[in-house]
């Protein structure tokens, strides 16, 4: 295999692991994503392969999921244990390969190219891979082996929960034209049911066609297309990325009105903002305000800042003076959200103008020292005032 790349893929994450630490959930249908009878609005997060069987999928309505399964045990989940198990399975991965692409919490790319002398061949490792993880973290996952990144994806999906494909580049074609266009990256509804207008409903019909003609048909991505329908990926394993934003967001179970509730609602998401920019050692430049209202419409305003800044009360000074300028005019809102973007690193918290400000110079020790309380004792350990007295919405 001329660039041996592994993808792994975690089964069902979140309810594997809350099955795993709760033996009286083992073998039944376990939905991760809220109550739903209070969470009205909530998506289906993760569904145990118990809860599928019922036609339980990821980001369907939590009450849907309810109506299909009223005996499924539906759990709100526990983000910083996923979180941590995350960390564990990385590290696992990082033995075998320095070349880690984390796709998301739980799956990533490995190219393990030259360590075969170590591991032994590609299937081999990904064996390994796959036995440490069920031993060391009692957890299943599925992997894909493959000569590119599009390809053990496309492997690591085929024999789950818990199987390991390999693609060897003789059987490209046997294994990848017969499967469904949706299979390619890029084809979502709109261009599935567009190719389908142009009787294409296998890669391989794809495959076959003129590269002039899908390039006619759908630009760059017509030609992105017919190469990866052939089994062509020329993309590399890169084991960082920058980050472009770090946002937060909220949808309530009812939509809210007052003012005082939605000011204290944005605080709280500039904090948590504020505190993934620190952990993540960037400051950001710009600030985004998002607004929806029950009726769906949505809308964004953009600031930036007076300098960089990784601390709450910066960011949510010009959250607030984004708000001034939307019409609320007493309209219920359904979610509120903040970002931030055009970030740059971090050398330090410090974020003042040449003349310091006395207040960011208190908020930042301040600042430093709950980060150092909740590094012990776990986010929410502290809590500003205006956010203990507050109604839950």
């Amino acid at each position: 295999m001329e660039t041996p790349i592994i993808h792994v893929d975690m089964d069902a994450f979140f309810a594997a692991v809350e099955m795993r630490d709760n033996p009286q959930y083992r073998g039944k249908p376990v939905i991760i994503g809220g109550d739903p009878r209070r969470d009205v609005r909530a998506v289906v997060s993760t569904a145990s392969y118990e809860a599928r069987k019922y036609g339980i999928r990821s980001a369907m309505p939590l009450v849907q999921a309810w109506r299909l399964c009223p005996h499924g045990i539906f759990l709100r989940g526990n983000m910083r244990k996923y979180a941590e198990v995350s960390r564990q399975i990385m590290a696992i991965f990082s033995r075998y390969t320095p070349l880690v692409e984390p796709l998301s919490i739980d799956e990533a790319f490995l190219d393990v190219t030259g360590c075969e002398k170590l591991f032994g061949p590609p299937r081999q490792i990904a064996a390994a891979i796959q036995e440490d993880i069920r031993r060391e973290l009692n957890l299943s996952c599925s992997v894909g082996v493959a000569p590119n990144k599009f390809l053990a994806k496309i492997a690591s999906d085929l024999h789950k929960p818990g199987g390991l494909t390999v693609i060897a580049p003789g059987d490209i074609e046997r294994v990848l034209h017969p499967l469904p266009i949706e299979k390619l990256w890029g084809v979502g509804e709109k261009t599935a049911s567009k190719l389908r207008d142009m009787g294409i409903d296998t890669i391989g019909q794809l495959a076959r066609l003129p590269e002039s003609l899908l390039t006619a048909a759908f630009g760059k991505m017509g030609a992105g297309l017919w190469r990866l329908a052939r089994g062509e990926d020329g993309r590399m394993v890169t084991t960082s990325r920058e980050a472009k934003s770090i946002s937060r967001e909220v949808t309530f179970p009812r939509d809210i009105s007052d003012p005082e509730q939605v000011r204290a609602v944005l605080l709280e998401l500039a904090d948590d903002v504020a505190l993934s920019l620190r952990r993540h050692g960037y400051l950001a430049t710009k600030v985004t305000l998002k607004v929806r209202y029950g009726n769906f419409d949505t809308v964004t305003r953009q600031g930036t800042l007076p300098a960089p800044a990784c601390l709450t009360m910066p960011i949510y000074t010009r959250v607030l003076d984004l708000l001034a300028r939307v019409d609320l005019r007493g309209r219920g809102i359904r979610l509120l959200g903040v970002g931030s973007g055009g970030l740059v690193d971090q050398t330090g918290c410090r974020q003042l103008s040449f003349f310091e400000n006395s207040g960011l110079v208190r908020e930042e020790k301040i600042t430093q020292a709950i980060d150092k309380v909740e590094a012990r004792y776990g986010r929410g350990a502290v809590k500003r005032a205006t956010l203990l007295i507050r109604k839950d919405p």
